[in-house]
């Protein structure tokens, strides 16, 4: 046995675990984490009530650094130094200001549990308060932390700590997750659903799309664990995956076919899929379901067919990268007790979506309405469904989001929250206790961004310049809702900045302004670009936008929406409801049309509007199908049930 291999085995006799590794009576640290590249740095740790206990272990026989920073970098950050010093642990509590200069805390807030060292490696077990009332020290909470790390082959000494160089720094972490009470065997039966040999193409923000056949099971299975591949060297490359259930009416040669996603040249078996059943995002490890959950596959009501939609993101646009990455999906025939399922929760993606340039602080939201939970959840579930995890998602300008659940007009404690949101960290938040949604409960999706350092405006949309806000909630028993969000009206927004008179019928997009004159011709977004914005201006733009009417999406599996047309489409806080003055984009599933399709989208679309002619609302446009890629108007006097913007606004 080994040195290092010696001092690990002391930790059980000191009443100390490794991370995963606890037994009755043994100080526990169930969640672990590599903090740097060549495993010379491990942190483990746990939560026991109100105090957080952690355990290092550095290949260093000198001082070892942790600590939380705001940011990952030094400035005001809370720092511990600790290690062995000929025989004797110390461990001191230090804090940097914003120039970050070190300083000793007069206010020792870290303890001391053991501190050993060989001739290659140190362990420091010590312990925190959550909250220690101390102003240089940072309350952790529930939401992500970032933990900053260092080391040095010297200890402290009599002059202080001398400066790491490169052994730091610093990993985005959820420290108060819950502790997993499920463990899934690897050598349970799985399946790849992988990219091959993707060539990814030089620029910024690329989304791409394989379709792939799920085993064919003889029975039921439950897919109990799902697990990123990604492809080495390429963990800042791939920034999320979804995976959507098909239509299983298709040619099966388009298995044999990837292709950029939103593209007017992808295959249109890839417009079948719109339910999402999983998702993972950048900085996220693999999911384990609870105990009693599973992801069902094998029945009628089950994919057959999935989709893989890989984001990259590629800010330098390097050439020549080839990508392999995916999901792998274990699985067993051991069922579960309830099946789960997946809602997307918050804004949809559109260009309606904006956000001021400049603004440290402003806030979106989005609607998950009490009448399309009513709807849905009585007509399959009346007794609620039950969530068990959230991903909460936005891009660069994302600094917190926040899940609100009401009930009866009364706001319930947040369903989840991340109050300092790290772009490069995003995976599912276990929720400490299942939170039960009823029939009549509404779900607010806010997000608050920072675009301090921007000068032109931040729009919904697929680039990680662009942004989103949105919650995906896993949750049992899986009921036919898929998709619950809202996107406010555009028409006011542009009121705003003065805007009159837009051009109709619109034929093109972003479509024109006519009056006044200095937005004359510009499209809606140069428009709002050329406002000359100032933080007040941008305040004021806040407080309108989280008033405004909005449009709700209410979506089943096969993308029908739950709502009667118009009924619920336009909600105010207030429950009144609203004509819409300016339509949103068609599906993702009617972009694209040919043939057949196409004839009958534009047969529905005028019997719709021959319909709805009664109805006395104002006339405006909706796009329809493309024609040489540009898209059609097609005049209409309301919003024809199932007119929504999907994941695409071109």
């Amino acid at each position: 046995m080994d040195g290092w291999a010696a001092l690990l085995g002391l930790l059980g006799l000191l009443g100390l675990s490794r991370p995963g590794e606890a037994e009755p009576g043994v100080r526990a640290y169930p969640h672990g984490a590599l903090l740097d590249g060549q495993g010379r740095y491990r942190l483990g740790w746990g939560r026991r009530g109100s105090v957080l206990d952690v355990l290092l272990e550095v290949r260093t026989a000198g001082y070892v650094g942790f600590g939380f920073s705001p940011t990952g970098r030094m400035a005001s950050a809370d720092m511990v130094l600790g290690g062995v010093d000929r025989g004797r642990p110390y461990l001191q509590d230090y804090f940097t200001d914003a120039n970050r200069e070190l300083k000793r805390d007069d206010q020792q807030d870290y303890h001391l549990e053991y501190a050993m060292e060989n001739s290659t490696h140190t362990i420091i077990a010590f312990s925190r308060e959550l909250h220690t009332c101390d102003i240089n020290d940072k309350t952790i909470t529930e939401s992500t932390v970032r933990v900053i790390w260092a080391y040095h082959h010297d200890d402290i000494g009599e002059a202080g700590p001398k400066y790491h160089g490169i052994n730091r720094g610093s990993k985005s972490l959820r420290l108060l997750n819950p502790e997993k009470t499920s463990v899934v065997s690897e050598v349970l039966p799985n399946f790849d659903l992988t990219n091959q040999n993707v060539p990814i193409p030089n620029k910024g923000t690329t989304y791409w799309c394989q379709m792939f056949k799920i085993p064919v099971f003889q029975e039921k299975h439950h897919v109990i664990k799902v697990e990123p591949r990604i492809q080495e060297g390429h963990e800042s490359l791939v920034h999320h995956i979804l995976l959507y259930q098909c239509s299983s009416s298709f040619n099966e040669s388009v298995l044999d076919y990837s292709h950029e996603c939103y593209h007017p040249n992808m295959p249109d078996a890839f417009l079948t899929c719109e339910t999402v059943i999983f998702a993972w995002a950048i900085g996220g490890e693999g999911f384990t379901y609870p105990p009693h959950v599973g992801l069902s596959l094998g029945t009628p009501a089950d994919p057959q067919y999935v989709l893989l939609e890989i984001h990259y993101d590629n800010p330098t646009n390097q050439e020549g990268l080839i990508d392999n990455s995916g999901l792998r999906l274990f699985y067993t025939t051991d069922l579960r007790k309830y099946d789960a399922g997946v809602i997307e929760a918050g804004l949809w993606v559109s260009l309606f979506h904006s956000i001021p340039p400049g603004m440290p602080e402003f806030r979106s939201e989005g609607h998950c309405t009490l009448e399309c939970l009513e709807e849905a959840l009585e007509a399959e579930k009346p007794g609620g469904i039950h969530v068990f995890a959230v991903l909460l998602h936005a891009h660069l300008a994302g600094k917190g989001i926040r899940m609100r659940h009401f009930r009866k007009g009364e706001e319930l404690r947040l369903l989840a929250y991340d109050d300092d949101f790290d772009f490069n960290f995003q995976e599912f938040q276990y929720l400490k206790e299942e939170r039960t949604i009823l029939p009549g409960d509404n779900l607010i999706t806010e997000c608050s961004y920072n675009t301090r350092d921007r000068i032109r405006m931040t729009w919904g949309g697929l680039s990680t310049r662009n942004e989103m806000c949105l919650s995906y909630l896993l949750y049992y028993p899986r009921i036919n809702l898929t998709r619950c969000a809202s996107i406010p009206d555009i028409m006011e927004q542009l009121q705003f900045i003065g805007v009159k008179e837009i051009y109709r019928p619109v034929t093109t997009w972003p479509f024109i302004i006519k009056s006044p004159k200095q937005y004359r011709n510009l499209s809606f977004m140069d428009a709002m670009n050329k406002f000359k914005w100032s933080k007040k201006e941008g305040v004021a733009f806040n407080e309108l936008v989280l008033r405004l009417p909005v449009n709700v999406r209410c979506s089943k599996t096969d993308n029908a929406e739950w709502s009667e047309c118009l009924k619920h489409h336009f909600h105010r806080r207030s429950s009144l409801l609203k004509v819409p003055p300016f339509p949103l984009l068609l599906p993702r599933p009617w972009l694209s049309l040919k043939g057949s399709q196409r004839k009958e989208t534009q047969t529905f679309l005028a019997g719709m509007n021959h319909q709805m002619k009664a109805t006395g609302a104002r006339d405006y446009c909706v796009f329809g199908p493309l024609e040489n890629n540009v898209p059609r108007c097609l005049p209409l006097t309301a919003l024809p049930c199932g007119c929504f913007c999907s994941r695409s606004d071109h």
